[in-house]
């Protein structure tokens, strides 16, 4: 493993507090030229009496620009015609990691209210217990998939669930008829079940509520849970009712695992390392119009080794690890292809929003960050070498050098405020929606569930199953979406987040952080993100009556939500 210089601090930080989160190779097909463009106009909207359909996309721990319509040069044809058939988002924010972004997805609030003030695996002693960290999506709040259930949509789920193991607190239990889901944050993308750190091996799976002992010989997570939602769809269709379809890709975490032809693709197209690989994205985003002409390009972070004092070695090793990543993502593109191809041939896809985002930034993890991980007992499953990287039996992650990479122009990655943490993609495609238009307008994850029920005609319930449960906090899109309002938040509003104990701010332009150690240095900064997107230009000292402005509405964000900071 690369020396990275990671400091005692982030020792510490690992042990107390880890990451979870995004098995034979299947037979997949290689992808086609013809089955990659699906830019084909979408017919006029239905009649308003006609509720759409939603199939809701999430990737896991994907960087701002691996997608090619934010800049990658990852092949990604069928979610950049996505780009092209709907709105792109290019200010749109998410929580710093897996669960507590999941938890505002489904319930439209803020994690601290839905139970994942913080995720279930890092409670601090001084958390375990109280109101909004229950770990698991609690009972204060309602799925969306309850609340459309209610409203007579047929609702199914694949992939990544990681709101909840326990009976009672799966999929099934929280609104999802039918449901294939991956309980944990991450585990091996093949059939043998392997987590990713002691304590989640093998990993736990569920079928429509019930704890699987062994997965299909054939299974590959992208194909697998693609497969699984569009037999389900083809269970019920034709019954007149509409669907939610909520497809979890637990692609791209690690470990990076990746089936032939995409997992040789990329040979030899990283040679030249991560800090040409982010100056590249930047440049693209740059020339996309993603970012302002002239944004500067934050400094290397000093937890990142320089490439030119990598051995030839590690060079490799490094420069295989992205190489599975990209052909992780293109497989992820593949069978999301497949899916709308589906639809098509059905017949139901001009009636169905797409909806397509990542959860958080990229993982700045090495395989052997994952408290435990590093054991003999635990690391003689894997066989981590540079020839079988991607392979079965396999356990790597690409690391920090990367991950920040994958932001492009963003500064930081996964578990960090920064805006390469918590800034991801979102595309928004369907029936009443603009196609091929952008939105710089500022969003948050919990506008989702609010937008989605909008589109379909319906109001939150006051009570679900008997139970009083939250209003949503978010507000809906559509007015983004169609084209009658340029902005969802006022210039004076102020929208913000903690997880962690990394806490930020957003008023307008301008957003207030401060990332801890070991990623940052516990202090308050101050950005125009807007202008800055990289944050290369801290504004604390130039504007400090702003700053005290947005750390007192932090301040007041945390007593009102019931922030818990970590001990």
């Amino acid at each position: 493993m690369i020396d990275t210089g990671r400091s005692a601090a982030l020792a510490l930080f690992l042990t107390a507090a880890f990451l979870l989160s995004g098995c034979g190779p299947s037979d997949v097909s290689a992808p086609s030229s013809e089955s990659a463009e699906l830019s084909a106009s979408p017919e006029p909207a239905p009649d308003s009496k006609s509720r759409p359909n939603i199939l809701l996309v999430v990737a896991d721990d994907m960087g701002w620009t691996d997608i090619g319509s934010y800049g990658g040069e990852i092949d990604t044809p069928h979610l950049d015609a996505l780009a092209r058939q709907g709105v792109q988002f290019t200010d749109f924010h998410v929580s710093v990691s897996c669960s507590p972004t999941r938890s505002m997805l489904m319930s439209g609030n803020d994690n601290h209210v839905a139970g994942l003030g913080n995720m279930n695996e890092m409670l601090a002693p001084n958390q375990v217990g109280q109101p909004g960290y229950e770990g698991r999506l609690n009972d204060r709040v309602a799925s969306l998939a309850e609340v459309l259930r209610e409203e007579d949509y047929h609702t199914y789920m694949a992939g990544k669930w990681h709101l909840g193991k326990q009976a009672g607190t799966r999929p099934f239990d929280r609104g999802f008829e039918q449901s294939f889901s991956m309980l944990v944050g991450a585990a091996s993308h093949w059939d043998d079940m392997l987590g990713i750190l002691p304590m989640d091996d093998p990993a736990l799976y569920s079928r429509n509520g019930e704890l699987l002992d062994e997965l299909p010989a054939d299974f590959y997570s992208s194909r697998s849970y693609a497969d699984f939602l569009m037999d389900s769809i083809r269970s019920n269709h034709g019954d007149g009712k509409p669907f939610l379809g909520y497809l979890a890709f637990t692609a791209v975490h690690d470990p990076v695992q990746v089936p032939e032809p995409w997992l040789s693709k990329y040979r030899g197209d990283y040679d030249e390392g991560y800090e040409a690989l982010r100056v590249s994205r930047w440049r693209a985003a740059m020339k996309l119009g993603l970012v302002p002409q002239g944004a500067e390009l934050a400094p290397r972070h000093p937890m990142i080794k320089p490439w030119d004092e990598l051995s030839a070695e590690e060079q490799a090793l490094e420069a295989r690890g992205m190489e599975v990543y990209a052909g992780m993502l293109e497989a992820m593109d593949y069978h999301y292809g497949r899916v709308v191809a589906f639809l098509k041939d059905i017949g139901e896809y001009d009636n169905t929003i797409i909806i397509f985002l990542s959860d958080n930034g990229a993982n700045p993890f090495y395989s052997d960050d994952y408290p435990g991980s590093d054991s003999p007992e635990f690391r003689v499953q894997f066989d981590n070498s540079l020839e079988n990287i991607g392979h079965p039996g396999s356990n790597y992650s690409y690391g920090i050098g990367f991950s920040s990479g994958s932001g492009g122009p963003l500064d930081k990655f996964k578990m960090t405020v920064g805006e390469g943490g918590i800034r991801v993609p979102l595309l928004v495609s369907g029936p009443g929606i603009n196609q091929g238009a952008r939105s710089d307008a500022f969003t948050y994850v919990w506008d989702v569930l609010p937008t989605l029920l909008d589109a379909a005609g319906m109001e939150f319930p006051a009570e679900i199953q008997g139970r009083v449960v939250e209003a949503p906090r978010g507000r809906s899109m559509l007015g983004l979406l169609n084209g009658t309002q340029d902005a969802l938040y006022g210039e004076e509003e102020f929208v913000g987040g903690e997880m962690l104990n990394g806490k930020w701010m957003r008023q307008g332009n301008f957003k207030a952080m401060m990332t801890p150690r070991p990623y940052g240095d516990g202090t308050w900064s101050l950005f125009n993100v807007v202008e800055d997107p990289g944050e290369a230009n801290d504004l604390a000292e130039a504007m400090p009556d702003k700053l005290a402005t947005l750390k007192a509405a932090w301040d007041d964000y945390a007593r009102d939500v019931g922030v818990i900071l970590a001990e």
